[in-house]
């Protein structure tokens, strides 16, 4: 029997799993969708649920897969502003026809993680987060500085009503893989559930430093989406203390707050594209992560490209910054403490192909051997459990690698 196949105990008829990929919203290409579009290479051709799909905004190699959205697709101005039907997301999750699947993985920071799957399937969550509204970071997101009082106090018992289904969904995946150990331990405490650390895929193939020159490093660079949680405003207080000149990569709706405060050292280039963005990395005299991420790619990205990182010492990048070897991780979230952090940087001497080689461990490749062994994992639990329950499954899968 070939890798992949299943067979049918009653007729002895081979057959491939049936496997549906499912994902919060395809809107544009940021870390998840890049993980999203990892997971699509292992199963081409899957149908791919999602809530929202704007169409051209994510990669061709996700766009090939047949999409199935939900009725917020259809919603008025909800391609654009999405986040205002978080009410109805449970809804349209739950509607989601899964009934003729074998395996389900959904990539979730949201609601996705909770459809409702067939008995007989198996539910695999890449988790990227619980969801971060409902649970520690409401206060980002829907606090009086980003909406208003009113609407801050209007939103409050949704995000409770949410959170409170979420954690009651939790039952409803076989198998949670965390993309780090602190996400591991934010799924131990708000769903009770264990789960297999799987760290995200870098494409280290194509984020390396200049084979063919050297260029001078100057100057401190960001590459980061404009909004509260990622605490820009700490990063450009510490290049003022510094007198250093500060770079700052992406779009969002911190920006007019960001430049109202901006001096004239700091320069905002909106998108790049990863092309421009890798020759940045390799120019800068580091990168600076100054909020708590969940994993965080862009400093494996600039680690892959020989560019130290300063980091808040918390989250993510306590797992894939090493301090004094590939960058410095900073005690707290002053500004006074990430310009301590970037001095530092300043004095020491950090050798590309050292940074390099501790990047090349969250490689895509890497990724897809550890992903499908968890996905392997989960489908041998299932098979063990029920074979020890007296139930011979009429299906035995071995999900292709």
């Amino acid at each position: 029997m070939s890798r992949g196949q299943t067979v049918n105990r009653e007729s002895g008829a081979e057959h491939q799993p049936r496997v549906a990929l499912v994902h919060d919203w395809l809107t544009g290409m940021r870390g998840g969708e890049k993980v999203l579009e990892a997971i699509c290479s292992l199963y081409p051709g899957a149908p791919l649920f999602s809530l929202i799909h704007a169409r051209g905004q994510v990669s061709p190699s996700i766009e090939r897969h047949p999409v199935r959205t939900s009725f917020v697709q259809r919603l008025p101005t909800a391609v654009r502003r999405y986040r205002q039907f978080l009410p109805l997301f449970p809804a349209a999750v739950e509607l989601f026809d899964l009934d003729t699947f074998d395996l389900v993985i959904s990539t979730s920071h949201c609601a996705v993680k909770s459809v409702v799957r067939p008995g007989r399937a198996i539910h695999v969550s890449y988790c990227h987060s619980p969801m971060r509204y409902a649970w520690d970071q409401f206060g980002a997101y829907f606090g009086p500085a980003q909406v208003g009082h009113a609407r801050s106090q209007l939103f409050r018992p949704v995000m409770a009503a949410l959170a409170r289904w979420d954690r009651a969904t939790a039952g409803r995946v076989d198998r949670y893989v965390a993309n780090s150990r602190y996400v591991a331990e934010r799924i131990r405490r708000y769903y009770n559930r264990e789960s297999t650390v799987v760290y995200p895929p870098v494409d280290t193939a194509f984020y390396r430093p200049d084979d063919d020159r050297r260029p001078t490093r100057s100057g401190f660079l960001v590459v980061s989406a404009l909004v509260p949680y990622k605490r820009l405003d700490v990063a450009i207080d510490a290049c003022r203390q510094l007198g250093a000149p500060l770079t700052i990569v992406g779009t969002g709706p911190e920006l007019g707050r960001l430049q109202a405060m901006a001096g004239p050292d700091v320069t905002f280039l909106g998108w790049q594209s990863n092309e421009d963005i890798r020759e940045l990395y390799r120019r800068s005299t580091a990168t600076l992560l100054p909020g708590v991420e969940d994993f965080g790619m862009v400093p494996v990205e600039a680690q892959a490209c020989g560019c130290p990182v300063v980091a808040l010492g918390s989250g993510g990048a306590a797992e894939t910054v090493i301090d004094g070897e590939t960058g410095a991780l900073v005690p707290d979230s002053s500004a006074a403490a990430f310009a301590d952090g970037l001095s530092r940087v300043r004095r020491l001497a950090f050798e590309e192909p050292a940074l390099r080689s501790h990047a090349l461990q969250f490689s895509r490749d890497r990724f897809l051997e550890s992903f499908q062994g968890a996905v392997d994992a989960a489908v041998a639990a299932r098979r063990d459990s029920d074979t020890g329950a007296g139930r011979l499954p009429v299906h035995t899968r071995e999900v292709r690698r």
